[in-house]
């Protein structure tokens, strides 16, 4: 039996809501999104960081390799055969490249499926180390910045 890379969990971003009551925890009840009324989104100011634990993990220095490590091999990077075909993202890349959503648009779900509910990576597959957990809470937290020199994933400005 192989171990596949793809479970089903509540993800809760866009989910309708009355109240906070009704978002758990990392998520808020806000009119974030236009035409869908209030729902359920992980709200945080982008570059923001704790005084207490540093500046915010970025993509190129902290979070691809972990990523690449746990996640890629075969099931979300260009061989997706482990995710039972799942296709419409990639974590090997930052942006969306067409139509394929990068790990940038997959924050709040990377945060979520790792961080909160750790569901990803499912069993039999390298686990990021807790250190590697705070890192992906932190850079989705804090805006999933690219690089720290604030470079854009061209290379342009």
């Amino acid at each position: 039996m192989t171990a596949g890379c793809f479970l089903e969990a509540p993800d809760f971003s866009g989910k309708s809501c009355e109240s906070v009551a009704d978002c758990p925890q990392p998520y808020t009840c806000v009119a974030a999104r236009p035409g869908a009324g209030r729902t359920c989104e992980v709200l945080n100011a982008p570059g923001v960081s704790d005084p207490n634990t540093g500046p915010v993990p970025t993509w190129c220095q902290d979070i691809q390799p972990i990523l690449a490590a746990n996640c890629v091999s075969s099931c979300h990077g260009a061989d997706s055969s482990g995710s039972n075909g799942r296709s419409d993202f990639r974590l090997d890349m930052y942006e969306m490249d067409g139509g394929v959503a990068g790990a940038k648009l997959m924050a709040p779900r990377i945060h979520a499926r790792t961080v909160v509910f750790r569901t990803m990576p499912p069993p039999g597959n390298p686990e990021p180390t807790e250190e590697q957990r705070v890192l992906i809470d932190r850079w989705a937290a804090g805006g999933a910045p690219f690089c720290a020199d604030d470079s854009a994933p061209d290379g342009g400005p």
